[in-house]
């Protein structure tokens, strides 16, 4: 008897539609969605988006970078490079992944920059940067003056919009039962979806096989096994 060959598929990646149309909006996050639809009518300069990763603070991100023509840096870039470089003559920017150790005199010039353009500053970060260690009094202020708009954990409805939002994304056929077999079962958690989404997307695009619960079930074990 033969061996059965599975041949693992090329990764090609996906497109994620990251639009206003395809936000799926939802009460962990409807009070964000307001803050960036409320734009350009913010009380400070900047204003920050927190939660956990994957909860969706790119996309918040990216609907506003649409709306306000801004450029999008991730704050990591701000240790390497001059401010002046970084938003060139832009009046609005979109920070990315502001870390608890900012550095502080590059991003304090970056703020002060954007201000005296009235423009405005988009932060995402895991935790309220108000929160974080800023010894220049400058920055300080300015950050604690700030808006910090939580994005919270999300509940059954909203984690199953985002699976079917995920799958649909690869153009990956779920059955209504798969998608509820996965919810009884995850970690109540949008980066656990991401993470369940690309394993079953690998899983049957390498056995050319349809999504199933028998598959979604293979694959949850095969995770749980792993992060023990």
């Amino acid at each position: 008897m033969s061996k059965r060959t599975v041949q693992l598929p090329l990764d090609l990646g996906h497109q994620t539609a990251m639009g206003r149309d395809e936000f799926v909006k939802a009460p962990c996050n409807e009070n964000a969605l307001l803050w960036i639809e409320r734009w350009p009518d913010w009380p400070a300069t900047g204003l920050a988006l927190y939660g956990s990763p994957g909860c969706g603070k790119t996309h918040l991100a990216e609907i506003w970078r649409e709306r306000s023509a801004a450029r999008s840096i991730e704050a990591a870039a701000m240790t390497v490079h001059n401010p002046l470089e970084l938003i060139s003559d832009a009046k609005a920017l979109v920070v990315e992944n502001l870390p608890a150790d900012v550095p502080e005199q590059a991003l304090l010039h970056l703020y002060n920059l954007i201000g005296e353009r009235g423009g405005h500053i988009l932060f995402t970060a895991l935790e309220p940067p108000a929160r974080y260690d800023i010894r220049l009094a400058d920055l300080q202020s300015r950050i604690r003056a700030m808006p910090a708009v939580a994005i919270a954990d999300p509940d059954d409805a909203a984690l199953g919009a985002v699976m079917r939002k995920l799958f649909a994304d690869r153009q990956l056929p779920v059955s209504e039962d798969v998608v509820q077999f996965l919810l009884a079962r995850m970690e109540r958690s949008f980066l656990a979806a991401r993470r369940i989404a690309h394993e079953i997307d690998r899983a049957a695009l390498a056995e050319r096989r349809q999504v199933t619960i028998p598959l979604a079930k293979i694959i949850l074990s095969m995770m749980d096994a792993s992060a023990g």
